[in-house]
């Protein structure tokens, strides 16, 4: 493929915002249009699942909507299968086990008018190494960048890795102008590569993006993109009827029967719904009771009540959306479940997602059958993510990526299974588990990658430390007159420089 193909897919994939109305009192609109009126402005209006957790820092969660939004850019795009194109690298070599050499493209600015050269491109990768807490996607890796010359970078691991040119595809490895590193925080505003330039962030409510006139590639078909953070899944599904947003993300399935079908657009997707059981707590220290919680769970009356139809049962912790995943799987070895006698168990869960405290409550009452006595504590994720992490519960329901950062499952399992993962939900410590991620992590890309991959998600289910429920599709919102808007399995994409608001 071309460099200049590998431009316009780019384009295809990401997303631009602006600064909006606050969608005030929509979770109350039961009426309305479902064709959203022109915008005369050429702007686009978007309604978002999650507000910023991190004042949109690159080396958080935020950084994905820095992508989706098409203002920061990585230097490695990921096709369709997951194998890395040229973004702002426009190509690279391995020139040993452990070195890489990426070619930095020409004639691409910041924001801030500074230009894109190796010096710009070690100074943000070094920020993400030195970052703590590192970004996900360096969960395990020691990796070191200089300068070779003002278009070469080096890249130089203290293990072999084959995914170092997938890694460098995450969101959280976006490069910003050397500015945004100068100050205390990180801030994306004004400082990226992309089609649209990041210009206001009010706080959780709402961001403003423009179109960035010096884009390197293809000027924005739309001036910018007004969007405003609504946490709240029937204010989301409302903003859609009444034409207050022209696109919305993550429709909660509850509203997708209130919906013009023809706005509604379903794609599978690399998100499991999982029940992460405590390891460490009282109850779940116990093998035999995390079994008890797997043999309960009724994941076919999850898919057809609480997500009507709208999501796939789950077999292992890799979906659909990883087509090669049910062909490799092994299946696992169990061990037997115990019997309860009253154990008190504290579910976690939040509110961004509207389906997941439904789960929670189905989860309840199965686990009240089996003999435990059951609390929730459900809130928003902002307010509820650091206990989670710090193992506040006996079982955390959360709704998560599995292919999100590399393109590739092993990084979301080192994170999230590893005994030094940074997402340690289950705070799982298990030598076995890091046996096979280990293995995993060595393979090299391809079929023996892939197997090394399956087993290790064997190894980790035989723990019942992780209990995948079901696979969640993208369920999106789309006006009748919004053209060219993303579909991404992803969620790294959502608008781009062709995406535009008609008559």
């Amino acid at each position: 493929m071309k460099p200049q193909q590998h431009v316009l897919k780019r384009r295809t994939l990401l997303a631009a915002v602006a600064g909006a109305p606050l969608l005030v009192g929509l979770s109350a609109c039961a009426g309305g249009s479902q064709t959203a009126s022109s915008d005369a402005s050429g702007r686009i209006k978007l309604a978002m699942l999650q507000p910023p957790r991190s004042a949109l820092s690159p080396f958080s969660d935020d950084a994905f909507k820095l992508s989706r939004w098409s203002t920061a850019e990585p230097l490695i795009l990921l096709d369709e299968n997951g194998d890395p194109e040229p973004l702002l690298a426009t190509s690279w070599e391995q020139t040993d086990g452990r070195t890489w050499r990426f070619t930095i493209r020409e004639d691409v600015t910041f924001h801030d008018g500074a230009a894109l050269d190796a010096a710009a491109v070690v100074t943000a990768l070094r920020a993400a190494i030195d970052a703590s807490p590192k970004p996900r996607i360096l969960d395990g890796v020691e990796m070191e960048v200089e300068e070779v010359d003002s278009r070469t970078v080096q890249v130089r691991t203290a293990e072999e890795d084959p995914l170092v040119p997938g890694r460098l595809s995450s969101p959280q490895l976006v490069i910003l102008s050397p500015e945004a590193y100068a100050g205390p925080t990180v801030s994306p505003v004004g400082r990226g590569t992309g089609a649209f330039e990041l210009t206001e962030v009010d706080g959780t409510t709402a961001a403003t993006l423009e179109r960035y006139e010096d884009y390197w590639g293809d000027r924005a078909a739309s001036a910018g993109i007004d969007v405003s953070f609504v946490p709240d899944g029937t204010a989301r599904g409302a903003a859609l009827r009444t034409g207050e947003a022209q696109l919305v993300e993550a429709i909660p399935v509850s509203q997708v029967a209130l919906l013009d079908e023809e706005l509604v657009h379903e794609v599978p997707m690399p998100r499991t719904n999982t029940l992460y059981l405590n390891v460490t707590s009282p109850t779940f220290s116990d093998p035999a009771m995390r079994a008890v919680v797997r043999e309960a769970v009724d994941r076919e009356g999850l898919v057809e009540s609480v997500y009507e139809g709208h999501a796939d049962a789950a077999s292992g912790l890799l979906g659909p959306a990883v087509p090669w995943a049910a062909e490799l799987r092994e299946e696992p070895r169990y061990r037997p479940a115990g019997t309860p006698s009253g154990q008190k168990v504290t579910i976690g869960t939040f509110t961004d997602r509207s389906e997941l405290p439904e789960v929670a409550v189905a989860l309840e009452a199965a686990l009240e059958q089996r003999g435990f006595e059951v609390e929730q504590d459900v809130r928003e994720y902002a307010n509820i993510e650091q206990d989670a992490l710090d193992g506040a519960f006996d079982i955390f329901i959360l709704s998560r990526a599995t292919i999100l950062d590399s393109g590739d499952p092993v990084a979301y399992m080192v994170s999230d299974f590893g005994s030094a993962g940074s997402f340690n939900l289950s705070q799982i410590d298990d030598p076995a588990v890091d046996e096979a991620l280990k293995a995993a992590s060595a393979a090299p890309v391809g079929e023996e990658r892939r197997r090394a991959i399956m087993a290790a998600e064997r190894v980790i289910l035989e723990t019942d430390a992780a209990i995948p429920l079901l696979h969640e599709r993208v369920i999106q919102g789309e006006a009748e007159n919004l053209s060219g808007a993303l579909r991404d399995p992803r969620e790294r994409a959502l608008v781009d420089s062709r995406t535009e608001i008609g008559s």
